[in-house]
């Protein structure tokens, strides 16, 4: 099979500028085609660990809510969705885009699997059957094989390891920013040889080869502390406590923004993929969660960043996009003796994106009530986690309802597709 990368100009330049370098493998030509299908882009992000709903998109308006959450729970600083409904308030270029009626919520998605184990969810939530290890491929990728039986289209996994979504028959494009730049690696001195008398290329690969160590391992070290540990530990520019803690979470949120700018360009190119996948880590909440600020709150504003790259990146293309940010399950209504949240069930899917439909939220709300809880512990899932993927891509990427049930989401026939999304 012949193997083809995008425009390697355009993607350096983009890249470089962004400060990113490239590890790029491409396993598919990025070809174009005709038709409106064609423009459409599909983004997946899988928010790893147990993203909790609850904080998310706090039902600030149930009754129970603020009993229930103790601490951790959010007021008046979530700004308010609906009479019901708020978002956390680190989501504000997402807050931005809901108003704008570009992204809505599903506050009550689950996958069908309920054992709350990590490896088992993310199998079932990326994998797309009913079965924990039921398949060796993933949704995406089999939503890709199903589309290219009509017409050419191409997908690019983001990240160093490509997430079981993306793995199967159908070729897909891989890349990844790398976590350092080691200034003795080839590819880095062969680029600055192949581009240093170019005028444009040449400064823009020479800033993002110097920019990327900070920014990666800014976005390593606040993934990996905790905030005591973050507030103790000096930043880059020499700060400790406060503003120290300050400092790497906003390198982090501008790593992640330009991570998105990226992806984008790579979406933009003439002939570039359609549909992508990537992973954000770090949503395992068991400890010192924090409401306004904290721990989820610093991953959430990750995420805000991401999607604020995505969307500020595509430009007018947006209109053409949507995005997925899902999660494997939510965590527990009650907070826990540790200031966090167990593993729980329902939790938010986020849809963002200008080829969204404006609306309320996705779904029914099955409220915090005592006897709504689902094992009297957890949000009760009201939304089948396929059912909001297959209206998606129903509604969106023009995929034939027999591929939904049959192919990208084997066994699901009574995971309705949810309508009127797009």
């Amino acid at each position: 099979m012949n193997a083809h990368k995008p425009s390697r100009r355009g993607v350096l330049a983009s890249a470089g500028a962004l400060g990113l370098s490239l590890q790029f493998v491409a396993t598919q030509s990025f070809a174009a085609t005709e038709g409106d299908l064609a423009r459409k882009k599909f983004v997946f992000v899988i928010c790893r660990g147990g993203m909790d709903g609850l904080t998310v998109s706090p039902p600030v308006g149930d009754p129970d809510y603020a009993r229930l959450r103790g601490a951790i729970a959010l007021h008046d600083e979530a700004p308010k969705l609906d009479s019901t409904f708020a978002l956390h308030p680190a989501l504000a270029a997402t807050y931005a885009l809901a108003k704008a009626g570009e992204a809505r919520i599903a506050p009550a998605a689950a996958t069908p699997d309920r054992a709350r184990s990590h490896f088992e969810a993310q199998d079932v939530l990326e994998s797309g059957v009913p079965r924990v290890y039921g398949s060796s491929s993933g949704w995406l990728n089999r939503t890709v094989e199903s589309l290219a039986r009509a017409r050419k289209v191409s997908a690019l996994s983001v990240g160093p390891v490509a997430p079981l979504v993306l793995r199967g028959k159908a070729p897909f494009a891989s890349w990844s920013p790398g976590r350092v730049v080691d200034a003795s690696a080839r590819l880095p001195i062969l680029l600055q040889d192949l581009y240093r008398n170019d005028p444009v290329l040449g400064p823009a690969l020479a800033r993002g080869l110097q920019t990327e160590v900070m920014a990666r391992q800014a976005m390593d070290s606040v993934a990996q502390m905790s905030p005591d540990a973050m507030a103790a530990t000096p930043s880059p520019m020499g700060q400790t406590g406060a503003a120290g803690a300050q400092a790497y979470q906003r390198q982090g949120e501008d790593a992640a923004r330009k991570l998105g700018e990226t992806l984008a360009g790579f979406m933009r190119e003439p002939g570039g993929p359609q549909i992508a996948a990537l992973s954000l880590d770090g949503f395992d909440t068991h400890a010192n969660e924090g409401a306004a600020t904290g721990l989820l709150a610093g991953r959430l504003a990750y995420l805000d960043a991401l999607i604020d790259g995505l969307h500020r990146g595509l430009g007018p293309e947006w209109k053409n996009t949507v995005v997925a940010a899902a999660t494997e399950f939510g965590r527990t209504a009650r907070v826990n003796g540790t200031g966090g949240t167990d593993h729980g069930t329902g939790s938010t899917a986020l849809l963002l994106g200008g080829a969204l439909k404006a609306g309320g939220i996705v779904g029914d709300w099955p409220t915090l009530k005592e006897a709504a809880l689902f094992e009297n512990r957890d949000v009760a899932p009201a939304v089948d986690m396929r059912g909001l993927l297959k209206g998606v891509l129903a509604e969106h990427l023009g995929v034939d309802r027999a591929a939904l049930e049959s192919t990208v989401f084997p066994d699901s026939a009574a995971a309705k597709p949810v309508a009127n999304l797009v």
